[in-house]
C-alpha cells in the first residue's frame, strides 16, 4: 500500500476514534440530563463503568447507523416525504434502543420518546464533528473542489477554457535557496522534490538587491522598477514622512512610483489576478492586497478574499480548527524554548500566538483558495503570496523544527493547487519562487545590551534612555492582520518636522540594515558635515564589532564606505579594494553603488557584522531570523520553474535583482501565450481602482456538496 493511501487509512481512522469520542461524550452528558436515560445498573455504577457503557452504547450506535441506516433509506424512498421525515426520527429511535441492548449486563435503557431525542442529538452531534474533521483533510477538501470543477464543465461544455496555458506564480515569502534544498533533500517538501527529481521544473538561485526584503523584491518582480527603495522603512526628507513597504498607504504610493517610472502597469495586466501581496502587479483582479487596502470606498474590494472565503461554513470550520491548533502548538513551541534557555531566543509572547496563526492558517488558507478559484476561473496569469514560514523564521529561526514544520505544511498547500490545475479549464504552468531568504543570528541588543538607536544617540552626545524601547517589526503578517482588521498598519503617515534640536537623529531598522537621517537638514549629507557635527558619530558606529560597514556621501570622493579601525574606501574603488565589504561576497559592491544613487537614501547607511563562516548576521529589530540587508541567505532567494520554459539567464551567468527576474517572468508569460500588452497610463490611471472582484467569491467559496 502507498505512503499516501497510508495516511487516508490513517486519517480516516483518526476521525473515527474522534466521533466516537465526542459520541461516548454525548451519550454521558444526555444520561446525566434526561430522566429517562440510564447508563448504570439499579444498584450504581462506578465512574468508570459507566463511560464504558456510555463507549459500548456509542459504538453500537454509530455501527448500526452506518450499516442498517442506509438500507433502511432505500427501503423507504417510496415513503412520502412527510411520512418519511417523521419516520426518521422514530427509526433513528429504534437504532438507539437497538444499541442499548447489544450492552452487556443490561445497563443502557431509555423510554421511547427519550430515545428518540437521544439519538438525534448524538446523530447530530456526530456529524457535526465528523464534517469538521473531513474538512481539514487535504483529500476531502480536494474532492469537494473536483466536484465544483465537474460542475463548472458541464454548465460550460466540454472544451470550454483556453487552450494556451495559464501561469500560477507562487511566492513562499522568506525561503531561501539552501532552505528549499535542504528542506528537499530531508524530504520535508516531496511534491518540489519529486518536481525536481523528475525533472520537470529547474531550481535556479538569485541575488537580491541591498534591501533584501519583500518591499522591495516583490515591487520589482510585480511592477518591473523597485528604483529608490532603500530599506524596508525609510525616511524622506522632501515630503517629511517615513515610508514603511507594509504599510497600504506606502505601498500605493510606491506602486504609483514603479508604474509612472517604468509606463508599465505591471506584470498581471493581461487577465492577471493578485492574492495576499503588497502590490497588484496591474491585475484586475485583486484579493488581500495592502496597495489596494489603502483606498476606501465600496470600490475597494482588498479583503473581499476573507469574506467570500468564510461565508462557506465548511471553510469557516476548516480555518478555525487549524488555527486553534497552530496557536496552541505556538504556545507549545514557545514555551519549550523558554524553558530548554534555548539561544538565540526573542519573546514569543502577547498577541503573537495569534498573529502567527494567521499567517500560517487563515492567510495560507484564504490565498489558496483564491489561486485555485482563479484555476478554476481560467484566468490567464495568477501571483500569490504565501507568508507562513517567513513569519515563524522571524521568531523561532529559519533552520527551526517550527520553520520546517511550516515548510512542509506549504508543500501540502503546493500539491493541492497542482492536483486542482488537472481539474481546470485551461492547463496550467506552476512557477514557485521567494523574495529573499534568512539569515539566522541573535539581535544586536542581546548581544551588546543596547540598540542601533542608542549606539547612534551615544555618538552623537545625546542622553540614552535606560529602558529598551520595541522596535518596529518589519513582518508582513502583522500588515496582513491589520488590513483584514481594518486597522492601520502604523498610525497615519508618519510626518518628522525638524526638532528644536538640530542635531536629534532618525533612526530606522530593516532587518540588519540601519538608516541614520537627519530631517532638519533638507538635502541629503555629507560625511564632512556629519563630522562637524557629531565628531564622534561615524567612529563610533564604524568601530562597533557589531557593525560591519557604513555608506555615507563624501565632499572630496563621492560615495565611501566606512569601516573599523579607519577604513574609508570610495566606492569605484571597491572592485579593486573591498576592505569592509570583503566578507559580504563579490556583487557587495554592486548593490551598494545602486542604493547610494537613490533619491532617497539615507545619511547613514548601516549594515551589520556578519560572519561568513556562520551565516549569522546582527539584527537591528528584535528576530533572530532576519533579512533586509546584506550578509548571507537573506540575498539568496530561489526561482523554480517548469522546463518547458526557456532557462532564465544564460549558462554560466547570474540571475541578479528582482527586475531582471521581472523581465523573465514576462518573457515566460509571452512564450505562454503571446506578448502581453503593455498598459500606459495616464497620470491618474496609476491610481485606478481594479474590478471588484466578483468571480472570486463564485470561483472560491466551495459549497456545501448538495448530495451529501
Amino acid at each position: 500500500m502507498s505512503e499516501g493511501r497510508w495516511r487516508r487509512v490513517a486519517g480516516a481512522g483518526w476521525r473515527s476514534i474522534a466521533v466516537w469520542a465526542v459520541s461516548t461524550v454525548t451519550m454521558l452528558v444526555l444520561a446525566g440530563i434526561l430522566p429517562d436515560f440510564q447508563l448504570q445498573s439499579a444498584s450504581g455504577d462506578s465512574a468508570t463503568r459507566i463511560a464504558v457503557t456510555a463507549a459500548l452504547g456509542a459504538g453500537a450506535f454509530g455501527i448500526l447507523s452506518a450499516l442498517v441506516w442506509p438500507l433502511l433509506v432505500r427501503a423507504l424512498l417510496l415513503v412520502p416525504a412527510l411520512v418519511l421525515g417523521l419516520a426518521v426520527f422514530a427509526l433513528n429511535g429504534g437504532l438507539l434502543l437497538l444499541a442499548l441492548d447489544l450492552i452487556p449486563d443490561g445497563r443502557g435503557e431509555a423510554a421511547p420518546e427519550t430515545a428518540v431525542v437521544v439519538a438525534a442529538v448524538m446523530s447530530a452531534v456526530a456529524s457535526a464533528t465528523g464534517g469538521a474533521l473531513a474538512v481539514r483533510d487535504d483529500d476531502a477538501y480536494r474532492r469537494r473542489l473536483y466536484r465544483l470543477a465537474d460542475r463548472r464543465r458541464r454548465r460550460h461544455g466540454p472544451g470550454a477554457g483556453p487552450s494556451t496555458p495559464g501561469t500560477v506564480f507562487l511566492q513562499l515569502d522568506g525561503v531561501g535557496h539552501d532552505v528549499l534544498r535542504d528542506a528537499v533533500n530531508q524530504d520535508l517538501m516531496p511534491t518540489v522534490g519529486a518536481w525536481i527529481g523528475a525533472g520537470t521544473h529547474r531550481l535556479t538561485p538569485w541575488r537580491t538587491d541591498w534591501s533584501s526584503q519583500t518591499g522591495a523584491s516583490q515591487l520589482g518582480i510585480l511592477h518591473g522598477s523597485n528604483h529608490d527603495v532603500p530599506a524596508f522603512r525609510w525616511y524622506e526628507k522632501d515630503t517629511r514622512e517615513i515610508q514603511v513597504s507594509n504599510r497600504p498607504s506606502s505601498a500605493a504610493e510606491l506602486q504609483r512610483r514603479a508604474i509612472e517610472r517604468t509606463g508599465d502597469g505591471g506584470l498581471l495586466t493581461l487577465d492577471g489576478a493578485s492574492r495576499g501581496n503588497l502590490f497588484s502587479g496591474g491585475a484586475g483582479q485583486v484579493a488581500l492586497v495592502l496597495s489596494v487596502a489603502a483606498r476606501r470606498g465600496k470600490e475597494n474590494r482588498s479583503r473581499a478574499g476573507y469574506f467570500a472565503y468564510f461565508s462557506d461554513p465548511a471553510n469557516a470550520v476548516r480555518t478555525a480548527l487549524s488555527f486553534v491548533a497552530e496557536t496552541g502548538r505556538e504556545i507549545g513551541q514557545s514555551t519549550r524554548a523558554r524553558l530548554a534557555r534555548q539561544r538565540p531566543r526573542v519573546g514569543r509572547g502577547g498577541l503573537y500566538p495569534f498573529i502567527r496563526a494567521f499567517a500560517t492558517v487563515v492567510e495560507r488558507d484564504v490565498v489558496v483558495a483564491a489561486v485555485i478559484g482563479d484555476m478554476l476561473a481560467g484566468r490567464s496569469s495568477v501571483y500569490a503570496d504565501l507568508v507562513a514560514y517567513d513569519e515563524v523564521a522571524h521568531h523561532s529561526g529559519p533552520g527551526s523544527r517550527d520553520a520546517e514544520k511550516v515548510l512542509a505544511r506549504l508543500d501540502r498547500s503546493l500539491a493541492l493547487i497542482a492536483k486542482v490545475a488537472e481539474h481546470a479549464p485551461r492547463p496550467y504552468r506552476i512557477v514557485v519562487l521567494s523574495d529573499h531568504g534568512q539569515s539566522p543570528g541573535e539581535t544586536f541588543r542581546a548581544r551588546y545590551g543596547l540598540g542601533l538607536q542608542d549606539l547612534v544617540r551615544a555618538g552623537c552626545g545625546l542622553p540614552v534612555p535606560r529602558r529598551a524601547g520595541r522596535t518596529h517589526s518589519g513582518a508582513e503578517a502583522r500588515a496582513a492582520v491589520r488590513a483584514a482588521l481594518r486597522r492601520p498598519v502604523e498610525e497615519g503617515r508618519e510626518k518628522h518636522r525638524p526638532s528644536s534640536r538640530r542635531s536629534e537623529p532618525i533612526v530606522l531598522a530593516s532587518g540588519n540594515l540601519g538608516l541614520v537621517s537627519f530631517p532638519d537638514v533638507p538635502h541629503r549629507m555629507s560625511k564632512e558635515e556629519i563630522d562637524a557635527r557629531h565628531p564622534a558619530l561615524l567612529t563610533t558606529l564604524a568601530n562597533h564589532p557589531g557593525i560591519g560597514f557604513l555608506l555615507v556621501r563624501s565632499e572630496e570622493h563621492g560615495a565611501v564606505v566606512l569601516g573599523a579601525r579607519g577604513a574609508e574606501i570610495p566606492l569605484a574603488a571597491l572592485d579593486d579594494e573591498p576592505g569592509p565589504l570583503a566578507d559580504f561576497g563579490p556583487h557587495a559592491a554592486d548593490a551598494v553603488r545602486r542604493t547610494d544613487s537613490f533619491p532617497h537614501t539615507a545619511d547613514i547607511m548601516v549594515n551589520s557584522w556578519y560572519d561568513p563562516a556562520e551565516g549569522e548576521v546582527l539584527a537591528f529589530e528584535e528576530q533572530i531570523g532576519s533579512h533586509g540587508g546584506l550578509g548571507g541567505a537573506q540575498g539568496h532567494p530561489f526561482l523554480l520553474a517548469p522546463e518547458v520554459f526557456s532557462p532564465p539567464v544564460a549558462e554560466g551567468t547570474e540571475l541578479v535583482g528582482a527586475e531582471q527576474v521581472h523581465r523573465v517572468l514576462r518573457r515566460w508569460l509571452r512564450e505562454g501565450y503571446g506578448p502581453q500588452v503593455p498598459l500606459v497610463p495616464p497620470l491618474d490611471e496609476s491610481r485606478r481602482e481594479p474590478s471588484a472582484d466578483a468571480s472570486f467569491t463564485a470561483a472560491t467559496v466551495i459549497p456545501q456538496d448538495e448530495s451529501a
